[in-house]
C-alpha cells in the first residue's frame, strides 16, 4: 500500500509532500476455475451395485460421497457399505471415471510403491496382541472369529509352524472379526479376549490357543463360565474379568476392528494380509511359499517406499 505523507504548516500553509515510491502493476490473476463436479446418483449407484453383487434388492446400503482418488488421478472413489440389522457388515471401494457413468473396482498398483501400498496405510497394529520377532520382514495380519472352525485350524497351524521355521522373519498380529450372523458367541469371546489383553496383554495368546482347542465344547449359554473357569486357573482377576465381559467394555474396540476389515473389503474369516496382500485362507505349504516369496521380494524391491526392502505397518512394535 502507498503511504502519501503530507504535512501542513499553520504559520505558512505550505503543504510539503514526500516523494512517491514507484508503483509496481501486477498483472491480474486468473480467475479460479471451480473443479468439475462429477455427476454422482446415489439411488443409481445403489441398485446397480447390487445387481454387480447379487445383494438382495432390500439389502440397505451405505454409499460415501465421491472425493479425489490418491490411487488413481483423475478418478474419484467412493464406497458401497452393506448394513445388515442396523450395522454395517461388508464394504467395497470403487473408482468413479470423470464421464461419472463409468465406475472400476479392484487393485491400483503404483510402480513405485509397495503394490499392496494401500492395505498397508490402512492396517493399524498399535495395541493389538503380536507374537513373533518386532521388526520382522514379514507382516501378517489376521482377522478371525474364535467360534468359526476355519479359524482353529489356520491358529493352530500359524501358532506351531511360524516359530519353528520364520523364527526370526514374520510377526503376527490378531484382529477380532466376530461373525455374529452365523456364531452366535462369537461377539461375547471376542470381548473377552479383548478384556484379558487389557488386563495382561501377554495372557491373550493363551486365552487364544485355549478357547479355539475348546471351541467344540463351548456353546451360547456356557461360554461366559467356561471363559472365567479359565482365568481362575491363569491367576487372573476373575471379577474385573467379569466386570469387564458383563458391560462389554471392549466391545468398541472389536467394533473398530471389525470397520477397519470391512473397509479392506474382508467379508470371511479367517483372512490374513502378508505385507498387505489379502489371502482368504490357505494350506500352510501356500503360506510357506508365500512368505519365502514376499522375503525374497523384500530383499530386492526397489518399488516399497523409500526403504527398498521394509514394508512398515503403522503403529507395528519396532
Amino acid at each position: 500500500m502507498r503511504t502519501l505523507l503530507i504535512s501542513f504548516s499553520l504559520a505558512s500553509l505550505t503543504v510539503i509532500a514526500q516523494p512517491k515510491p514507484p508503483v509496481t502493476i501486477k498483472p491480474a490473476a486468473a480467475p479460479m476455475t471451480p473443479a468439475k463436479k462429477i455427476p454422482f446418483d446415489k439411488a443409481a449407484v445403489g441398485e446397480y451395485v447390487k445387481n454387480i453383487e447379487m445383494w438382495p434388492k432390500d439389502l440397505e446400503l451405505k454409499i460415501g460421497d465421491p472425493k479425489p482418488s490418491a490411487y488413481l488421478p483423475g478418478f474419484q472413489e467412493f464406497s458401497v457399505a452393506a448394513i445388515y440389522q442396523g450395522r454395517e457388515v461388508l464394504q467395497r471401494l470403487y473408482y468413479l471415471a470423470p464421464d461419472g457413468k463409468r465406475f472400476i473396482q479392484g487393485n491400483v498398483f503404483m510402480m513405485d510403491k509397495h503394490p499392496f501400498q494401500r492395505n498397508i496405510d490402512h492396517l493399524k497394529t498399535d495395541l493389538m496382541p503380536s507374537f513373533g520377532t518386532p521388526g520382522a520382514p514379514v507382516t501378517i495380519v489376521i482377522f478371525s472369529d474364535f467360534e468359526c472352525p476355519y479359524c482353529r485350524e489356520e491358529a493352530k497351524t500359524l501358532r506351531d509352524k511360524l516359530p519353528k521355521e520364520f523364527a526370526n522373519d514374520v510377526r503376527v498380529y490378531y484382529k477380532e472379526f466376530p461373525l455374529t450372523s452365523i456364531h452366535p458367541w462369537s461377539m461375547k469371546s471376542a470381548v473377552a479376549g479383548r478384556c484379558v489383553f487389557r488386563a495382561n496383554p501377554e495372557a491373550f495368546w493363551d486365552y487364544h490357543d485355549w478357547i479355539f482347542d475348546k471351541q467344540p465344547e463351548i456353546t451360547p449359554e456356557n461360554v461366559d463360565s467356561k471363559i472365567l473357569e479359565w482365568a481362575g486357573t491363569k491367576g487372573l482377576d476373575t471379577l474385573q474379568l467379569t466386570r469387564c465381559m458383563e458391560t462389554s467394555a471392549t466391545e468398541p474396540e472389536v467394533r473398530k476392528n471389525m470397520e477397519e476389515g470391512f473397509a479392506l473389503g474382508v467379508d470371511r474369516t479367517p483372512t490374513l494380509f502378508l505385507n498387505g496382500r489379502p489371502i482368504e485362507g490357505s494350506t500352510w505349504d501356500q503360506l510357506k511359499a508365500r512368505i519365502e516369496f514376499e522375503l525374497g521380494y523384500q530383499k530386492t524391491a526397489k518399488n516399497a517406499g523409500e526403504k527398498c526392502c521394509e514394508v512398515t505397518i503403522p503403529g507395528a512394535v519396532k
